[in-house]
């Protein structure tokens, strides 16, 4: 198995004062890989980059989703009020509550709305959570079907299974690992290059299938896939028909209407370098990312203002 690579050096003053290393693999137009650092055929837990391809399954399950609705079900949004008004709204249409939702409670991810709620006396709720436009668009899903609702995170419930299999049809391989993700749904562990085949099978489907009706979602909705100030949300507005996903633990995922598709996982966690890397990633395949180009520097802060940069460090 090749060795976790080196992608991206912290520097501080001019001094290195922290490394990242993991993997990273970006595959063409044919599908087929023309960047890889690092073991990209060992398996990696995908987090919330797989909520793309939850949210197909509840789509071709028979939830009712589209434009907003669609995006914030393949989304981490940041809880802000816009947010909660359209998962209450679908919550309502499917004759449910908040309190069918079964992802932890917490504050928004976004400071202003967080602060306010403190001001106001209000407590954390579950429709804050980041996944709660996941949740319940897994709800709708098992209303529509007449599926179980009280179990619907059960690894063997039907719609868990219909996401597995959505999930490993998009990747073009078998789940190497079944784990609990943070929200508490099941997760299914994929190899790096099979989730940047499975991201760019949704845009590369025909216009109008289930799979680029996710993708279109989100590349039209992308305040719905994050919120203000989210990095994932600020970089298809630079890369128009760009569709971008972090997950928890270090990983992204970005595939261009041109077909090509990028994986990475940072191994020790940070998400910090993962988009400069993606970028770098694409540029390295001959793409076209000059819109993005403020998404590519991370400064690094001394005193408040920039002392040193993140810098990538892919051959």
């Amino acid at each position: 198995m090749p060795e976790l690579a080196l992608l991206a050096e912290v520097i501080r003053s001019g001094f290195v004062e922290s490394v990242h290393y993991g993997s990273a693999v970006g595959l063409g137009p044919s599908g087929r890989t023309e960047v890889a650092f690092g073991p990209v055929d060992a398996p990696v837990l995908p987090r919330s980059s797989a909520k793309p391809f939850q949210a197909l399954a509840c789509l071709t399950a028979g939830a009712a989703l589209a434009g907003p609705r669609l995006a914030i079900a393949a989304g981490s949004h940041t809880g802000e009020d816009f947010h909660v008004r359209l998962v209450r709204e679908l919550l309502d249409d499917y004759g449910l509550g908040a309190g069918a939702l079964a992802c932890p409670p917490s504050w928004p991810e976004d400071q202003p709305t967080m602060h306010e709620l403190i001001r106001q006396g209000q407590d954390v709720s579950r429709e804050r959570m980041n996944c709660s436009g996941k949740h319940a668009a897994m709800l709708a899903a098992c209303v529509a079907v007449g599926w179980d609702v009280p179990g619907y995170l059960a690894p063997e419930h039907p719609l868990q299974l219909h996401v597995r299999t959505v999930t490993e049809e998009l990747a073009g391989e078998k789940a190497a690992h079944v784990a609990i993700d943070g929200c508490g749904a099941p997760l299914y562990g994929l190899t790096l290059t099979g989730l940047a085949r499975a991201v760019r099978g949704l845009v590369t489907a025909a216009p109008g299938s289930g799979p680029r009706q996710v993708a279109d979602a989100m590349r039209e909705h992308p305040e719905y896939v994050g919120g203000t100030g989210h990095q994932n949300t600020g970089l298809m507005r630079a890369l128009p028909g760009a569709l971008a996903k972090g997950g928890a633990e270090g990983v992204l995922v970005v595939a261009l209407e041109s077909g090509h598709s990028v994986a990475v996982k940072v191994i020790d966690g940070s998400p910090r370098a993962t988009t400069a890397v993606a970028l770098e990633v694409l540029r390295l395949m001959g793409c076209d990312v000059g819109g993005a180009a403020a998404f590519a520097r991370v400064d690094v802060l001394g005193g408040g203002v920039p002392v040193g940069r993140i810098v990538t460090r892919l051959p």
